[in-house]
C-alpha cells in the first residue's frame, strides 16, 4: 500500500525551494530538508549582521511571484533562475540602517498588502495594486506578523495589531519576550515561523515560550498543526519562505 506521507514528502522535497538563514541551528535545517531543497542565505555589508541572512529582510512572497532585492549575491539569483522560479528585482537596495532595511518586510496575501506604507518597495506596492492596503508603523512587519489563512492574524507588535483591527481583521498578540535575536533584547515572533500548506513551521520548542498553550491553541483552532524544528528557545531567523519550483 502506498505511504501517502512519505509521497508527500517526495513530491516537496523535489519540488520545493526553502529560504533560510545560514545561521539557523543545523538541527532545523535538516528537518525542513525533508520538505525541499534549502537556500541558506548568508550577506556582508548590505544590513546590520543580526539580520544578514534573514531571507524577510531581501525577498517578499507575493501571490503573484518573488520580489528580490537588488544586490543579492549572483550565487542565490543563480539559484532561484536553476529552479526555474518566477521573481523580479525590486528597485531599493537594502542599506544598514533601519528604515533601509524594510523595503521588502511586507506581507503580500490575495486580499491584502500590510507594511508602513512608506517604506514598501515600489515593485512590491506596484503587484499590489487592487489589494487592500494595510499601514502599520512597524516597519519589520513581516518579522512581527503570522498570516493564518488572511482571515486571522498572529503579531507580537501591538501597534500592527491595532491597525488591524482597526481594519476589521481578527489579530492576537503574543509577546515577543524570549525569542532569540543575536545582540537584541529579543526577537520577534513572526521571524520564526513559516508556513507551508498548513502546517506552521517554527524555529524552536515552544516549551521555553511562556504563552505556548495559548498559542498552540490558537494555531491549532483555525486548523493549522505546528511543526517545531528544534528543542531550543524560539529562534528569529528572519521567516523561513517556501516556494514552490516552477515544474515544466
Amino acid at each position: 500500500m502506498l505511504n501517502l506521507k512519505l509521497i508527500k514528502i517526495w513530491l516537496d522535497e523535489n519540488f520545493m525551494l526553502i529560504i533560510v538563514d545560514k545561521k539557523m541551528p543545523e538541527e532545523a535545517k535538516q528537518k525542513l530538508g525533508l520538505y525541499g531543497e534549502l537556500l541558506e542565505l548568508q550577506t556582508s555589508g548590505i544590513v546590520y549582521p543580526s539580520i544578514s541572512g534573514h531571507p524577510d529582510i531581501f525577498f517578499c512572497r507575493t501571490e503573484n511571484g518573488l520580489v528580490a532585492a537588488p544586490g543579492i549575491p549572483d550565487e542565490y539569483i543563480d539559484t532561484l533562475k536553476l529552479n526555474k522560479i518566477e521573481f523580479v528585482t525590486g528597485k531599493h537596495k537594502p542599506g544598514s540602517v533601519y528604515p533601509f532595511t524594510v523595503s521588502y518586510n511586507a506581507v503580500v496575501g490575495r486580499k491584502f498588502l500590510i507594511h508602513n506604507l512608506d517604506h514598501t518597495d515600489p515593485v512590491i506596492a506596484d503587484i499590489a495594486s487592487g489589494k487592500t492596503c494595510i499601514h502599520t508603523e512597524q516597519g519589520y512587519t513581516r518579522c512581527n506578523l503570522i498570516s493564518l489563512g488572511e482571515e486571522h492574524f498572529i503579531t507580537s507588535d501591538q501597534g500592527i495589531q491595532r491597525s488591524l483591527k482597526q481594519n476589521g481583521l481578527d489579530c492576537t498578540y503574543f509577546s515577543p519576550q524570549n525569542i532569540y535575536l543575536q545582540g537584541f533584547k529579543h526577537g520577534f515572533l513572526g521571524g520564526t515561523c513559516g508556513i507551508l500548506n498548513k502546517i506552521l513551521f517554527i524555529c524552536g520548542s515552544l516549551k521555553h515560550y511562556e504563552w505556548a498553550d495559548d498559542f498552540r491553541k490558537l494555531v491549532n483552532r483555525f486548523g493549522f498543526e505546528i511543526t517545531e524544528l528544534t528543542e531550543d528557545v524560539l529562534f528569529d531567523v528572519g521567516s523561513i519562505i517556501f516556494i514552490r519550483k516552477t515544474i515544466d
